[in-house]
């Protein structure tokens, strides 16, 4: 009887070594949808809590006035008017408030963006004397309540005559605390590599900051930019203390006083129409921050995240 013979070659090879049987993939696990259903759930719930009083106002806004106290939560496209609208700009001095507010906006934001991150990148990458002691110096400063600052920087506006003027509503607290520390926890995250090898090129020490450090932090610079926007368009308490004449009021100011405004240029205004002329004037003031919010929502995200590096 003929004794089998192996076969050369692949044939041969995986006759005699037979390949291992691959081993039975795992049962999949079924996907768990019912908590991500009931997160979705949840923050609709909440973005209908937050959105619905913001959506309440600006439908109120083009409301006749008198419906608006008769059936606030009456909904009737066909009488939607501007009637509101052209009341409150012939009423209130808005447009100079918007004027004021831009001005103070351009000046006192640039400031901050630039000085902010120039003395963070100090504090970040520089050894020098007393500098752990100023730096906490400067996070004291983030404790003290605005109230307590109000009276000594009155009285200084005051010694340098700038009392409803431009530079007191910009200068004072252009530079903050909270700037200063959020810029050199994301200043602290560049490697210092990077830097040394700025300085072997022959780069100078502005030059650094501007060519290597300034594109680097940029998510940062972003995210500080959204709140230092939202900060000087929302602030109320110093420029009505600093500026208390009509002409250098800023939006929150005018806004504040908007009641007083109807009632003492129109005689016989009721309640309805200063309601009316209120919800008219908000709707505005909030389109500005609204634009910002979506056009920016994505660096302000970015900024967040970059600002929460540990140094």
């Amino acid at each position: 009887m003929a004794t089998p013979t192996l076969l050369d070659g692949p044939a041969g090879t995986a006759a005699a070594h037979p390949a291992p049987a691959s081993p039975a993939s795992p049962p999949r696990r079924p996907r768990r949808t019912r908590p991500r259903i009931g997160t979705q759930a949840f923050l609709l719930l909440l973005l209908v809590a937050f959105l619905a009083p913001v959506a309440w106002a600006i439908v109120s806004a083009f409301k006749p006035a008198n419906d608006i106290i008769r059936d606030p939560l009456g909904f009737d496209p066909s009488a939607f008017t501007l009637d509101n609208f052209a009341a409150m700009f012939h009423d209130v001095p808005i447009g100079q408030g918007f004027l004021n507010t831009a001005v103070v906006l351009v000046a006192k934001g640039a400031i901050t963006l630039f000085f902010a991150p120039l003395a963070a990148y100090a504090f970040a990458k520089y050894r020098f004397v007393g500098k752990n002691l100023i730096f906490g110096t400067v996070l004291v400063t983030l404790m003290l309540p605005t109230i307590v600052l109000i009276i000594p920087l009155l009285l200084e506006m005051k010694t340098f005559g700038w009392v409803n003027t431009y530079q007191a509503l910009i200068l004072p607290g252009s530079v903050d605390a909270f700037a200063i520390f959020w810029m050199r926890q994301v200043i602290s995250a560049v490697p210092d590599e990077l830097l040394d090898a700025a300085r072997v090129d022959g780069c100078g020490e502005f030059g650094i900051f501007w060519r290597v450090v300034v594109p680097v932090i940029r998510p940062g610079l972003a995210g500080l930019a959204v709140l230092t926007i939202m900060n000087i368009y929302n602030d109320f308490v110093w420029p009505v203390v600093v500026a208390s004449s009509d002409r250098m009021a800023t939006l929150q100011v005018v806004l504040s006083t908007l009641a007083q405004n109807i009632t003492g240029n129109r005689i016989g205004a009721d309640y309805a129409t200063v309601t009316g002329e209120l919800l008219a004037a908000s709707s505005i003031a909030l389109v500005p921050l609204l634009v910002l919010f979506i056009v920016l929502q994505r660096h302000f995200i970015n900024g967040i995240l970059a600002g929460s590096v540990k140094g």
